[in-house]
This record gives structure tokens, sequence and C-alpha cells, in this order.
């Protein structure tokens, strides 16, 4: 899920540089080194909150986003509500990957400014077979929910007042684009 993150906030700054802190899970930085990558994305990863974020700061306006891991990948808990207003003020957006158990007893990433919080939900669910099936989760704010990758299915009510789902936050599918097309292909299924 963590792959996701990167693309997101370049849409919203133009920047080349990505901070990861070193307490992120091994797993997920392996997959943000093999995502930056492709994308032209570079990837810092380091002690963020070492000498006031200063790893952060020195990305100046190449500075696209910071991720965090929240507790951390040795088990601790640390306090990133400065790091979120210094990757604010330099127009970054500040994501944190998270455990959804551990958040039943910790201060949501939202309280101390994360855009963008994910993790696994799979310890809530069934246990993993042959892979699958797996569940996580990803929430963000309001300013990026337009900018989140896939597609959301919403609950609404049809024109009979009955429980209907319908794509959410989408004008139409616009997730549908053939190579060289100058438009989306829209084509409606009953």
């Amino acid at each position: 899920m963590s792959f996701a993150t990167a693309p997101m906030a370049k849409q919203k700054k133009a920047g080349k540089s990505f901070v990861i802190s070193h307490l992120c899970h091994e797993q997920t930085i392996a997959v943000m080194r093999s995502r930056a990558e492709g994308f032209g994305i570079n990837l810092v990863i380091g002690d963020i909150l070492a000498d006031g974020a200063k790893i952060v700061k020195e990305q100046g306006d190449n500075l696209i986003g910071v991720l965090a891991q929240y507790p951390d990948t040795e088990g601790g808990v640390l306090d990133f509500e400065s790091l979120g207003k210094t990757v604010h003020e330099l127009g970054g957006t500040f994501s944190v990957a998270t455990d959804l158990l551990a958040l039943t007893v910790l201060k949501a990433p939202g309280e101390f400014g994360a855009d963008i919080a994910f993790g696994s939900a799979q310890r809530l669910g069934v246990p993993m077979g042959f892979g699958g099936p797996h569940a996580a989760f990803f929430a963000t704010t309001d300013k990026y929910k337009r900018t989140i990758p896939g597609r959301l299915v919403g609950v609404s009510k049809d024109r009979l007042g009955n429980r209907a789902l319908r794509l959410a936050l989408q004008t139409r599918e616009q997730h549908i684009r053939r190579e060289k097309a100058t438009s989306n292909i829209c084509t409606a299924q009953a």
C-alpha cells in the first residue's frame, strides 16, 4: 500500500525527493525503493526526527513528502506533530504507515498532521492462506480524497429509496483510458 503515497504526493507538487524514516518496516522501504525508481523520485532514507527534522529540511523545494512508521519497526511510539508542521511548511505531504490495532490506544495520525494513513488490517481478519484474502486500510484528508488511487464504492439510494452501491468521488468513469487516447472512454453498463 505504501507505493500509493509517492505518486499521490507527486501529483500535488513537482518535487523530486521523498523522505522515509529509517524506522519504517523493511518491506515498506523495499517497496518504496522499487516504486521510486520508476517515477524518477529520489528516495532519502534516514532519521526524520534528528536535529529538528534536518534531513527533511535539506530537501527544500524538492520535497514531495515524508513517510513515517507509527509505531515504528522497533515498537517505538514517536511524536510526529512538529515533523508534520515542518513537512507542510515545505509544501510536502505527510504520510504515516501504521498499525490499526495499535491505533485503538494511540493518537490518530490525523491528530499530528498526517495527510495520509495506511496499513494492514489483516490481523483483524481471517489468517492468510496461500496468498489471500488480505485486508488493508487507506485514509486521507479531504484535500487528497479525489486523488486516491483506485475506485471507491459508496452507498447511496436509488430513485425508489432502496440502498444502492455506486462509484464515489468520480464524475464519470475517469479511470478508463486507452493508450494514445485524447479523452477517457466512458461506456455505461447497466
